[in-house]
């Protein structure tokens, strides 16, 4: 699959003009990016990382780049409500990709997801992998087909679906074991990063903590399959 990226500065500049979805902005380290790109990419909630140049020309593709290029997003994300509105219609769930930030990982449980009956997916947008061409290829185009909302605080979100009538469960050790829980919907099915697990914040505000028995001597799950797994159990009974 093709890399989507846009490089040069005034390029990328009329890209947040226009309002289209981008990932993340890379400036080589040597480089001076104008004011104007800057200020747009804040306004836009657009994270702006310093690489090095070699880095920046091999994203780009070409040594022309004027120290910048930009990571588009190969989907179009929506609010959180209508994320939720969706889920609450449905009676059904989406997932919380909780500071994941393997896009392979991403990737396959937006697939899972979406073979599963899931509506979509909340990330943040901060500390998590971009929504770029590895994901949309490890989902086998399944993001196409699913609402993904990009949020600055998975809790303030969560608490906005909690009001609506939703669910919010974890998915983590020292829980409650999943196969003796009735998952219900609609709700939210966490999962965390696989080093630092689900954030205290959204462990705080969830239902119930839920666990996958283990009985191997690996004390964990890749959390592709954990989240694989979660979601089966949650729909099982509806299939």
């Amino acid at each position: 699959m093709e890399r989507l990226t846009v490089h040069g500065r005034n390029p990328i500049i009329e890209a947040l003009r226009a309002g289209r979805e981008i990932e993340k902005i890379y400036v080589a380290h040597d480089s001076r990016p104008p004011s104007e790109l800057l200020k747009l990419a804040k306004e836009r909630g657009v994270k702006v990382q310093r690489i090095s140049r070699r880095k920046v020309e091999e994203l780009a593709g070409t040594k022309k780049t004027q120290g910048v290029v930009a990571l588009l997003s190969p989907v179009s994300y929506v609010s959180p409500h209508e994320l939720f509105s969706e889920a609450i219609e449905k009676s059904s769930f989406f997932l919380v990709i909780d500071h994941i930030t393997d896009p392979q990982n991403v990737g396959n449980l937006l697939r899972t997801c979406e073979v599963l009956g899931g509506v979509g997916a909340l990330i943040p947008k901060e500390r998590a992998s971009p929504i770029n061409q590895t994901v949309v290829k490890a989902s086998s185009g399944a993001i196409f087909h699913l609402k993904i909302s990009k949020v600055p605080s998975l809790q303030k979100a969560l608490r906005e679906f909690r009001k609506m009538g939703g669910w919010i469960f974890s998915i983590e050790k020292g829980g409650r074991d999943i196969r003796e829980f009735e998952i219900v919907f609609p709700c939210a099915l966490v999962l965390g990063s696989e080093d630092k697990g689900v954030s205290k914040s959204v462990l705080d505000i969830s239902d119930e903590i839920l666990t996958i028995p283990m009985k191997g001597k690996t004390t964990s799950l890749n959390v592709g399959s954990a989240g694989a797994i979660a979601m089966w159990e949650a729909v099982r009974r509806t299939i």
